[in-house]
Formats: C-alpha cells, sequence, structure tokens
C-alpha cells in the first residue's frame, strides 16, 4: 500500500463519519431484538404471499363459523370467550414481557357490570357488554397506574393483591353482587330476537368477539405494538430512545383489560349467570395456562389454548371425571416439557425451519 493511499482527507472522514451516524441512527431506530429470540410467527405470516394470509384469514372465519356445529354451543360460546381472556392476556405477557395474575378482575368486573346493566337496565346484550368492558378498561386504569412502575414477578404480585381486593368487595357488596349467590337471569336481549337457544346465541356474539380479535391484532401490527416488542426486549434502550415506557405499558394494560372486559362481559350473558368465581385468581392462571400452552407472543396461540383446555374440561367432566385439574396440570407440564414455545408456536417454528431448509437446497 503506497503513503498516497494511507492519507485520509478531511472530506474522506467526513463522509465515513456521517455514514457511521446514518447508520448508528437507522440501528437506533430499529426496535430492539434478541439475537437468540425466534423469528416472530406474526412477522412470518405479514412477510407470507397475499394469497396465503387470506387463505388463513378464510380458514379461521371458517373455523369460528363452524364451531357450534361440530360442538356444543355452549362449549363453542365458552371457548369464544375464554378465547378474547386468553389474547388479552398474551398482550402483556407476550409483547411486553408483564406477567399479570390479576386479570381476572377486569374479566369479572365486566361479567358483574354487564349482568347488572342488562338485568336493571333491559339493555341489548352488546351494549350491555360493551358497558362492562369500558368499566374494565376504567379499573384497569388506577390498576396499571400503580402497577406498571413494577416488573418480574412484584408486577405479577402487585396485579394479584389488586383483584385479590376486587374479590373481597363482590363477596361483601352482597346488595349489589348477591354475594355468594351470584347474579341470576341475566337477559339475552337484542331487538327482540330469540336468543334462549345457545346456538343462535353464538352467532349473535360472534361479531363482538371478532372484533375484540381484530383490535388485538391491530395493537401488535402497529407502530405502537412495535414499540411494545422493543420495551418487552430492552426497556432500558426503549426509555433511552426517547419513548414513555411506563405510558406505553399503561396503555396496553388499559386495552388489554378492554378486550378481557369483553370476553367476561360475553360469558356473563352466555350463561346468564355470574358468580364469584369469574373473580378468583385461579380464572387468571387459567388464562395464563391458556396462553402457556397455545404459545406466548403469538397472538393466535391464545385462542388455540382456550378451545383445547375448555374442550378437554368439557369432555372430562362427561366422562366422569372428578379430578379434571390433574389432567389438564399434566398436559401442561408436558407441553412446557416438550414444546417449549407453546402448540402453535412450535408449530409455526418448525414450518420456518422446513420453508428454510428448502430455499437453501433450491
Amino acid at each position: 500500500m503506497t503513503e498516497r493511499s494511507r492519507v485520509v482527507t478531511p472530506e474522506v472522514a467526513a463522509g465515513a463519519g456521517a455514514s457511521a451516524s446514518a447508520s448508528a441512527e437507522r440501528s437506533a431506530e430499529r426496535p430492539a431484538e434478541r439475537p437468540a429470540r425466534p423469528p416472530s410467527v406474526l412477522g412470518a405470516v405479514a412477510g407470507a404471499p397475499t394469497w396465503f394470509r387470506y387463505a388463513l384469514l378464510a380458514v379461521g372465519l371458517g373455523v369460528a363459523l363452524w364451531l357450534p356445529n361440530g360442538l356444543y354451543p355452549t362449549v363453542a360460546v365458552d371457548i369464544a370467550c375464554w378465547a378474547l381472556f386468553a389474547v388479552s392476556v398474551d398482550l402483556l405477557l407476550g409483547f411486553t414481557g408483564l406477567l399479570s395474575f390479576g386479570h381476572a378482575a377486569f374479566w369479572g368486573t365486566s361479567a358483574y357490570v354487564t349482568g347488572l346493566v342488562a338485568i336493571h337496565a333491559g339493555a341489548p346484550f352488546p351494549v350491555a357488554v360493551l358497558g362492562g368492558a369500558l368499566a374494565a378498561a376504567a379499573l384497569a386504569a388506577p390498576i396499571g397506574y400503580l402497577a406498571v412502575r413494577r416488573t418480574g414477578i412484584y408486577f405479577a404480585m402487585v396485579t394479584l393483591a389488586f383483584a385479590q381486593m376486587v374479590y373481597y368487595v363482590a363477596n361483601e357488596w352482597r346488595s349489589v353482587t348477591r354475594g355468594e349467590n351470584g347474579l341470576q337471569g341475566v337477559p339475552r336481549e337484542l331487538a327482540g330476537l330469540d336468543l334462549t337457544d345457545e346456538y343462535y346465541f353464538y352467532y349473535a356474539a360472534l361479531p363482538i368477539v371478532l372484533a375484540g380479535l381484530f383490535a388485538a391484532w391491530r395493537i401488535v401490527n402497529s407502530p405502537f405494538g412495535r414499540v411494545l416488542v422493543g420495551i418487552r426486549d430492552n426497556p432500558a434502550r426503549a426509555r433511552a430512545l426517547g419513548y414513555p415506557v411506563h405510558r406505553y405499558k399503561l396503555t396496553v394494560f388499559v386495552l388489554s383489560g378492554f378486550i378481557a372486559g369483553l370476553g367476561g362481559g360475553l360469558f356473563a350473558v352466555g350463561h346468564r349467570f355470574v358468580a364469584l368465581d369469574v373473580l378468583h385468581w385461579t380464572t387468571s392462571g387459567k388464562a395464563v395456562i391458556m396462553v402457556v400452552l397455545g404459545g406466548i407472543g403469538t397472538l393466535w396461540g391464545g385462542l388455540l389454548g382456550a378451545a383445547v383446555l375448555v374442550r378437554l374440561e368439557d369432555w372430562l367432566s362427561f366422562s366422569g371425571f372428578d379430578t379434571i385439574g390433574l389432567v389438564t396440570g399434566g398436559i401442561f407440564v408436558l407441553v412446557v416439557l416438550l414444546f417449549r414455545r407453546g402448540i402453535w408456536g412450535s408449530v409455526a417454528a418448525l414450518a420456518q425451519r422446513l420453508a428454510a431448509g428448502r430455499r437453501r437446497d433450491s
């Protein structure tokens, strides 16, 4: 190398510095990612051909329309309600890194408010469900404001503590909630239609379920959702880039409470009864199990986990099996040990590896 080639002129140095600065800015603008994290299932689907995405959507809608014909309509309604609940939990756990053991507070609060509005105001059930969801979101705001300033196990314990407080209030406020007797005879009013049959009620409630699922999908597939993923992976870097981390966490916490409230309200109308169990901490644990079974951070894994768990519990109860928790707990342990990414996540990861192998071979 000649002496001339080793000389760095000011123009070259400035150009190199500008290039490095621009590269650093582009890197800083990208969401924080962990190198070891597997490719996102939602990202893979978003990058798939348009016809493939529409085909998946058509299959999903087909399954939703077929469900009460292949299962008992009551079971189909339960699957739809619990799917909303599981998806709301996954918004926090899978996309924000917040494990909530107190989401039953929002599910149960919406169930009670929906039942009270339907009974005393005689409102159509979609209006009652919307009122319950708004009440759940209103409750999530102060709880989230205090909880999101904690992380890890501390966040989980704070949400659990608030949920138990709500459970205690509902149990003691017997003049409104009827205590251990619960709210009975929740009506299903909708423009004079006869919705006493579970089959017809499922199709009347399906648009609300689809709207809640679409809202969750839109949250995840938006700039707001990408910031949430960045906060999940590296909150310190997100804060250094100027994002108000606590505000983002509080916003998604309230949105998650609203979607959980939609499921809780439909659950109350579907069963025409609201018991204290909807506020118990085991209800939150059941939703977390559904998310883990289906796949954390996959969004649609919550639907699969809800379908598997609800259908399994129904089948075991009709089989006369008394210790249902023993079987569901054992299956949960097996899935955690053998399918670390859950059912949906493991299948999607296998499909991605097969597709990558075919591309290398070609």
